[in-house]
């Protein structure tokens, strides 16, 4: 468990660095088209990486779609909770560190924490990070199933997460993740009013993913039978 405990911190912190930072650092540089790339791009490289260890949930969302799914124990996706939100909040701090001392502009003006009230409201944001929850956590329990084309999973993971973001940015700068809000949130107080939202809707997309999928069930006998990819929990 101690393996998974870290590629689990490991994956969420590079996921919430290098993906929520090509938005800190490069947003005005590479648009909300390269950010979403970014993401996509991080997510793939993390599942084919740490996937044979932790699964690579990096996301609390995730884990919760795949508990309800009885693919993780109770205890062991606390444990994945915990070192998700460690790895986000040390990311988080990193960039802060990064726009404080390091003299980098933060391109988003809110270290590339998510909001809603400009482009969306408050039910609209809510709305659209249940759907687009829904939508990451159901490609993650329908691709790692044992039924899914193998070695591909990872690919999907990646893909999925870059048009989900395509659709998100310009909404809500894209959470579908609670640990990817909540890192850069602790280091930018003005974002923790409407934080709750970034936890509660990702929860209940998760919970909503893993009823849509029972609606498709596999069409060949389960096996325990890990991907290829490395990205089957």
């Amino acid at each position: 468990m101690s393996q998974r405990f870290t590629a689990e911190l490991l994956g969420t912190f590079a996921l919430v660095f290098f993906a929520v930072g090509s938005a800190v650092f490069g947003l005005t540089s590479i648009g909300p088209y390269g950010v979403a790339l970014a993401f996509g791009v991080t997510l793939l490289a993390l599942a084919y990486s740490i996937g044979p260890i932790s699964g690579c949930h990096v996301n609390p969302a995730v884990t919760l779609g795949v508990l309800l799914a009885r693919g993780i124990s109770g205890k062991a996706a606390g444990i994945y909770v915990a070192a998700q939100l460690i790895g986000a909040i040390l990311a988080g701090g990193l960039l802060k560190i990064m726009v404080t001392y390091g003299g980098v502009l933060d391109n988003t003006g809110a270290l590339g924490t998510n909001s809603w009230g400009v482009t969306v409201d408050g039910p609209g944001a809510f709305i659209i990070e249940v759907a687009m929850t829904a939508l990451l956590v159901l490609v993650v329990l329908l691709v790692t199933r044992a039924d899914a084309a193998p070695g591909f999973a990872g690919l999907a993971i990646g893909l999925v997460l870059t048009g989900i973001h395509l659709v998100g940015i310009p909404l809500t700068g894209t959470s579908v993740n609670p640990a990817r809000s909540i890192g850069p949130a602790v280091f930018y107080p003005a974002a923790l009013p409407q934080l709750w939202l970034f936890i509660v809707a990702p929860l209940i997309g998760g919970a909503l993913a893993f009823g849509l999928s029972k609606a498709l069930p596999p069409t060949a006998p389960v096996v325990p039978e890990r991907d290829p990819s490395g990205a089957r929990p």
